[in-house]
């Protein structure tokens, strides 16, 4: 019998991580009858009074919020990182090991109405976004070594206010995920003398299987090692490091990029699609000011849970938790029901 990707079962390797993804593609067949999300769609208004990321709105803590007009940035009412905390004593113990956590969570919002997402911003007003995502890693990534800017849409990714925003956490220390491409990234380039992410661009460029999105500063694809449904890479293609590296020319054309990329997602299944989001590039703070960070290219990663519809989502249990991830759909499926959906107007617009 001869193997066929989108019939037979496989393992693919995750070379940023090291991790391994179990594809099962014939279980797309099997019938549903779990839990079923509820179909997030955009109904809100602009301005909510109860909203307390709404312009004018006091929030819990008694502060009001400013009436501002583009983003407005702001810190978390409710951190899990604060710069003044006393360190934990030294552990000689091999199993009881600890170690210092400061940092600095910080809340920004996109726009001020609330009935507005990236994709149905104009890439105007994402432009304005990314200017401040940079303004603020520029602040933070002077002092700390991790600077997180992450988003979750809808409340299928725990995101706890409809408001269009995101976080940013920045961390005294390099995070398990960073700390494993940092390690993977740096030794692909100790033996073949090129960023590990440059080559894979140019091998998805040469195959065409799994692009999304391709212009001349960005490529979306959905990774060969996915592990969420409809997860996808946003890489830059001009050897940038890090967001603060991004031209002006860059920054506009990644807003026209991730509106297309999440108008289609919202499009796929005609809901305001869910995902957590973010970006990761070389570390930064006193520590890594001045190490190299020629084996990073600047990258996003989405991370959607829907699977087969707005309602019916992916699981990451059991299997999943106990062993290893594992997926239905192929990433090569995936990419073609993305590359195939309209990017360019919203369905709402419709």
């Amino acid at each position: 019998m001869q193997f066929v990707a989108t019939e037979h079962q496989h393992r693919r390797l995750n070379p940023l991580t090291g991790t391994w993804v179990l594809v099962c593609p014939h279980r797309t067949q099997r019938p549903w009858s779990g839990q079923q999300e509820k179909a997030q769609k955009n109904e809100l208004p602009d301005f909510d009074p109860t909203n307390p990321l709404c312009p004018g709105v006091t929030r819990p803590n008694g502060i009001q919020t400013p009436t501002y007009e583009g983003t407005y940035v702001f810190e978390n009412d409710f951190p899990a990182l604060v710069e003044q905390v006393p360190a934990p004593p030294n552990s000689d113990d091999p199993l009881f090991q600890i170690a210092p956590a400061r940092g600095n969570c910080r809340v920004m919002c996109f726009h001020p109405k609330s009935n507005l997402t990236l994709p149905t911003m104009t890439a105007a007003e994402i432009v304005v976004v990314i200017n401040e995502w940079i303004n603020q890693f520029n602040e933070l990534s002077s002092k700390y070594a991790w600077v997180q800017i992450f988003e979750n849409k809808g409340s299928a990714m725990g995101c706890s206010n409809p408001h269009p925003h995101c976080q940013i956490w920045s961390c005294s220390f390099l995070p398990t995920e960073p700390q494993l491409k940092q390690e993977r990234l740096r030794a692909y380039y100790a033996t073949n003398d090129r960023p590990l992410l440059s080559d894979y661009v140019e091998r998805e460029l040469q195959r065409r299987e799994r692009i999304v999105i391709e212009n001349p500063d960005w490529l979306v694809v959905v990774p060969f090692w996915a592990t969420w449904p409809f997860e996808t890479m946003l890489i830059s293609r001009n050897n940038n490091k890090r967001i603060n590296d991004l031209t002006v020319d860059q920054r506009y054309n990644l807003a026209v990029t991730i509106k297309e990329l999440t108008t289609k997602y919202d499009n796929l299944f005609q809901c305001s699609f869910p995902y957590s989001m973010g970006w990761h590039g070389a570390p930064t703070g006193p520590e890594h000011a001045h190490a190299s960070s020629a084996h990073w290219t600047l990258h996003a990663i989405y991370y959607p849970p829907l699977l087969r519809s707005a309602t019916v989502r992916k699981f990451m249990v059991g299997f999943e938790l106990l062993a290893m991830a594992q997926r239905d759909l192929t990433p090569e499926q995936a990419a073609q029901k993305l590359r195939e959906v309209d990017g360019k107007c919203h369905y709402l617009e419709k």
